[in-house]
């Protein structure tokens, strides 16, 4: 919007600079090039000289005959009852003449060396079309104003109707309608915006589609197990047997409880994004805390830990949730390690660079692309006794996108397994 106020402000300036140049020769162009009153000029200049041949006590008197044989109104004024400033006495007397303004016309005043002090007053008739030619001048002073402002604002209202009409198709249902951004537009920042929340709500609609999906198909097992047990132990006579079948069917409610919760917390995360908080911390100590955090479940599964950090490396980020994803990929990594498990932090390429690798049988290189999709799981040996709903590294790579930063999945190099890379900038942004 700022480059929209500079280039309003900048043509506002430059039609009233150049419309007034223009105004202005024009109107030097078009004036007369002899004086409007020349002839009313030379004619007192010539009454002037015949009263000055009077006699002193008669120059009145011959003054009105003047005025009456050529029907002017012309009058002898005395010097001493001229109420003008010293200046324009001083420009009278040097030039011989003076044209006075007042309401019901103009005055001219003439006088010579032998008429001194006094003058002669003429009456004169201002030109009708000086009015009239004020005014054309001013019609064209703001009809160019406003043209120019059109020039200006046109291709913003043609990039208005664009947003608009995007903005409708988008509300009546398509999805895939985006503004193709011009590099000339005044609104560039208003056109971004909109694609951006357009994409953001597009985003929104496919997880919450896919969720629902998930949803409805994984809570089935669960639910027709609770019926499945309700009905035997209607029917079941022996107390203990009902007893048995009573706790099966509290561990599937803890599974549907589980299942639940996790899907409301990925459901909420999008709600958080504004709410990050950076902050800045030594590598080091953070990621060792967070694999002491990880500990137990590393003891549990027998594995081993080892970790390399820059000693000089900073991180910058929101730190409750980079430890979110840290540890989700840690946990993730104590599912399917067979003994180690490897942590590696460095700078490259102005990124913060999180390296997790693990020994285990991998993720097969035709799902690469898919693991960080919500309810991903890969249906293959990776999968364990362990329950889970494929929305760990999908957490993760929402994370990673509020930081604008980077994951991905390869094979480990020195360990065999899954290599995962989460990569953040080195002075991560707050997420839009």
């Amino acid at each position: 919007m700022k480059k929209l106020y500079l280039y309003l402000l900048t043509s506002a300036i430059i039609s009233i600079v150049v419309l007034s140049l223009l105004i202005d020769a024009f109107s030097q162009q078009t004036a007369p090039t002899v004086d409007s009153f020349s002839w009313e000029s030379t004619l007192t200049n010539g009454f002037a000289q015949q009263v000055a041949r009077q006699p002193v006590d008669q120059r009145a008197d011959f003054t009105q005959r003047l005025s009456r044989d050529f029907n002017i109104t012309l009058t002898y004024r005395k010097g001493d009852t001229l109420a003008l400033p010293i200046e324009l006495k001083t420009k009278m007397i040097n030039e011989g003449q003076l044209l006075l303004e007042e309401e019901q016309g103009l005055n001219l005043l003439k006088t010579n060396d032998a008429l001194l002090p006094d003058y002669l007053e003429l009456k004169v008739e201002k030109p009708a079309k000086e009015q009239n030619s004020d005014i054309a001048l001013t019609f064209i002073f703001y009809a160019g104003i406003c043209a120019f402002m059109w020039f200006i604002l046109a291709p913003l209202a043609k990039r208005l109707s664009v947003l608009t009409e995007a903005a409708k198709r988008f509300a009546s249902g398509d999805m895939s309608a985006r503004i193709e951004v011009n590099h000339f537009t005044y609104i560039k920042d208003v056109e971004l915006t909109f694609n951006s929340m357009a994409n953001q709500i597009d985003k929104l609609l496919a997880e919450n589609k896919l969720m629902a999906s998930s949803l409805s198909h994984d809570i089935r097992t669960p639910v027709a197990c609770l019926r499945f047990g309700l009905d035997a132990a209607i029917e079941e006579p022996d107390m203990q047997q009902v007893r048995s079948i009573l706790s099966r069917m509290e561990n599937d409610l803890d599974q549907m409880e589980n299942m639940l919760s996790s899907y409301l917390s990925f459901a909420t995360l999008e709600q958080k994004a504004h709410l990050l908080n950076f902050e800045s911390t030594h590598a080091t100590p953070y990621i060792v805390a967070l694999i002491e955090q990880v500990q137990p479940k590393i003891s549990k599964a027998e594995l081993l830990s080892s970790y390399e950090v820059d000693p000089e490396l900073f991180l910058t980020a929101d730190l409750h949730w980079l430890a979110r994803a840290v540890t989700n990929l840690l946990s993730n990594a104590c599912k399917f390690a067979s003994h180690n498990i490897f942590v590696k932090v460095h700078e490259l390429d102005q990124y913060i660079v999180i390296d997790i690798e693990d020994d285990g049988p991998g993720i097969a290189p035709n799902n690469w692309h898919k693991v960080f999709s919500p309810f991903f799981q890969e249906q293959n040996h990776r999968n364990r006794d362990e329950k889970g709903y494929g929305l760990g590294l999908a957490i993760v790579a929402k994370v990673v996108d509020w930081h604008h930063g980077k994951v991905s999945v390869s094979q480990s190099d020195t360990l065999g397994g899954a290599k995962f890379t989460l990569s953040i900038p080195c002075k991560a942004t707050r997420a839009l």
